[in-house]
């Protein structure tokens, strides 16, 4: 019975963290979110929603960016809670944490420069580090978390698949509560439909599905799921891959209502990377277990008693600044892709005017049209800045058509012509 006790409350604290990190996210503007649902209940809600909620130095605080900020509080809150099992320091804590969220900021940053927008960037070398005009991509945020874990597991010797399995429960609550800021930010809409939810997002004609947040849905309720799992203490890697199998496989059916292209076996580019999740997630639940079965491996480790590893309050007090700076640092980036800043959101805010911070930007118009569809921005937005990307991942006639698509809709900044030529 004290054992039951003890683990309902651990997921009664663990929800009501989220519900904390939620009422920070909205802490500034929360009554008109309210004011907004609110009006969405009867019918379908038109999506105007202020993406700015303050401006500090010449910089404009974005909810896109405070979802990485929650995230990160997210994460350190719950290796805090569970540093015992993990056999960590409060420094150690700090210092995985860190691992991370510098991971993410620099890959994502990265790999949306060079992969994804080089064109405009290599250009514009003195655009790079100027994150307040947007730009960060979703595999480099995801390969730039696990690449700070393993390199923190490498520093602190710590066993990479019990740190993971811990983590895979904060990530799901992180991926739940970011979906929000490019709920707001107007990111990643769905197909046109007549349902009473539906949405007119700022940047797409027609009502659409709100897929973004069926995918934040989603996320959220992974978590009690791996809780129940991780209840049953599994062998190592079992949560993380349970993690990676769900989050692939429920996703599947959501993106179903996403309006992408279509390209392998009429099914959209999104689908092929769940599929991959979920078939390696079912083949890392096999080789987990039949290790554990063979002896290899042990079910994830009880409580520590031991005696605690002597902290050094200097370096603490150092590490505590850094991490403030960091929780801050990503609060001035205003979305996924770099655009301009003045031109995309003017409407939705009130005296947002070009500056030195915020000039124009050509790459803009090769994302923001009227006549476009969505599906020719995401294109335009994720690989005409690329030529060597398109040219890999799509065929000779595929271009063609998207050059005369592009052409219909009155695309002038297109460079389809130029990766076809190529």
């Amino acid at each position: 019975m004290k054992k039951r006790i003890s683990i309902n409350a651990n997921i009664f604290e663990f929800f009501i963290l989220i519900f904390s990190a939620i009422a920070l996210f909205f802490y500034f503007e929360g009554y008109r979110f309210g004011k907004i649902l609110a009006h969405t209940m009867p019918g379908p809600f038109i999506h105007n929603i202020d993406p700015i909620y303050a401006k500090v130095g010449g910089f404009y605080l974005w909810f896109y960016g405070t979802s990485f900020t929650v995230g990160f509080l997210e994460v350190f809150f719950w290796l805090k809670r569970t540093r015992k099992q993990l056999e960590m320091s409060l420094n150690e804590v700090y210092s995985l944490t860190l691992f991370m969220a510098i991971g993410v900021l620099l890959c994502g940053r990265m790999v949306e420069v060079i992969f994804y927008e080089w064109e405009y960037y290599g250009s514009h070398l003195f655009h790079i580090p100027a994150v307040w005009l947007g730009g960060m991509s979703t595999h480099g945020i995801l390969f730039g978390g696990i690449l700070g874990i393993v390199l923190f597991c490498q520093v602190y010797r710590k066993s990479f698949l019990v740190v993971a399995d811990v983590l895979a429960i904060a990530g799901a609550a992180v991926m739940g509560i970011a979906r929000i800021g490019n709920f707001i930010d107007g990111q990643i809409v769905g197909s046109v439909t007549d349902v009473w939810w539906a949405v007119r997002f700022p940047d797409a004609e027609g009502f659409r599905h709100a897929v973004v947040l069926y995918d934040g849905l989603k996320n959220i309720m992974l978590i009690p799921l791996l809780l129940l799992i991780r209840k049953h203490k599994p062998p190592r890697g079992v949560i993380m891959a349970h993690f990676i199998l769900w989050y692939g496989f429920l996703r599947i059916p959501i993106d179903f209502f996403r309006e992408y292209r279509t390209e392998l076996y009429g099914l959209p580019p999104g689908q092929e990377f769940n599929i991959l999740m979920t078939v390696l997630g079912i083949v890392m639940l096999f080789w987990f277990y039949r290790k554990a079965q063979r002896g290899e491996d042990d079910a994830i480790p009880s409580v520590s008693k031991g005696p605690q590893r002597i902290e050094s309050s200097r370096l603490l007090n150092l590490k505590r600044v850094v991490f403030i700076i960091v929780l801050l640092f990503p609060t001035i980036i205003p979305s996924d892709w770099t655009q301009d800043i003045p031109k995309r959101y003017g409407k939705r805010h009130d005296g947002l005017n070009y500056s030195i911070l915020y000039p124009k930007i050509e790459a803009a118009d090769m994302t923001k049209t009227s006549n476009a569809t969505e599906t020719d921005k995401y294109l335009l937005r994720k690989k005409f800045f690329s030529p060597m990307i398109s040219q890999k991942l799509y065929p000779a006639s595929f271009l063609k058509y998207l050059e005369i698509s592009c052409q219909n809709n009155n695309l002038k900044s297109v460079r389809a012509d130029y990766i076809y030529q190529k």
